[in-house]
């Protein structure tokens, strides 16, 4: 479904990914883990367009997609939650999940989906008519996948959907997740909480400044030694 070949990005004079290729195939949750700076929001951030890649291919459903406008690649199918939300503040939570369907004129389809992220985030219901910077730290995460959702996205791009949430709402947010592939949606994730992502992921890579350097099933990242001293706090 999705292809990285031979990828550079550059933020300035910085060589930020060095080369890196991967695929997701359609129905996986795949996840990127690795260190801060290792490279896994630029990698986000270049599949969607924000920050292009001076060299490399990518590839979303046969088509080349490199120069592609942010908001045309949201239109093939594309969607991201970024790191830290950036929800409108100012803009109730109805409001904000109608700018995620920016793209979108079916007005009814737009309705179902609304009715979907509400389904998926019971409390987003009950705060529908709040402003968006009024709600809890946890309340925005839910903001931030269920906006990104409302593109109806063939693939979701997830940059630290657990950032700065307590454990039990970590849980739920993963839960969620899970809930939102199963309904068909293939997810990218890039987490910090390693041992969380390789929980409800199919596959995994593993990023070091820029460079992928494995790429297993989840189970088998798992069970990896380096992974698990270096990612998993197991000694």
């Amino acid at each position: 479904m999705l292809q990285l070949n031979d990828i550079h990005t550059y933020y300035g004079n910085i060589h930020a990914l060095k080369g890196i290729s991967l695929h997701i195939d359609q129905g996986e949750i795949v996840t990127l883990i690795g260190a801060n700076g290792a490279g896994k929001s630029t990698t986000l951030r270049t599949i969607s367009g924000i920050t292009p890649p001076r060299r490399g291919r990518v590839l979303f459903e046969d088509q080349e997609i490199n120069g592609i406008p942010a908001h045309n690649i949201v239109k093939l199918g594309i969607s991201q939650s970024p790191e830290g939300r950036h929800i409108f503040p100012n803009l109730t939570v109805r409001e904000n999940l109608e700018m995620g369907a920016f793209t979108r004129n079916d007005k009814q389809g737009i309705e179902e989906d609304m009715e979907r992220a509400f389904n998926l985030f019971p409390r987003l219901r009950e705060r529908s008519s709040q402003r968006g910077g009024t709600l809890s730290g946890g309340e925005q995460q839910m903001l931030a996948i269920g906006r990104a959702l409302m593109a109806r996205p063939r693939m979701l791009l997830l940059d630290e959907p657990s950032m700065g949430l307590a454990p039990v709402l970590v849980d739920q947010i993963f839960e969620i997740v899970q809930n939102i592939n199963e309904q068909g949606t293939t997810i990218l994730l890039v987490e910090q909480n390693a041992l969380m992502a390789l929980s409800i992921a199919h596959r995994g890579y593993v990023l070091q400044t820029g460079e992928i350097v494995l790429a297993d099933s989840a189970a088998a990242l798992r069970d990896n030694e380096m992974v698990q001293k270096a990612y998993l706090g197991i000694e």
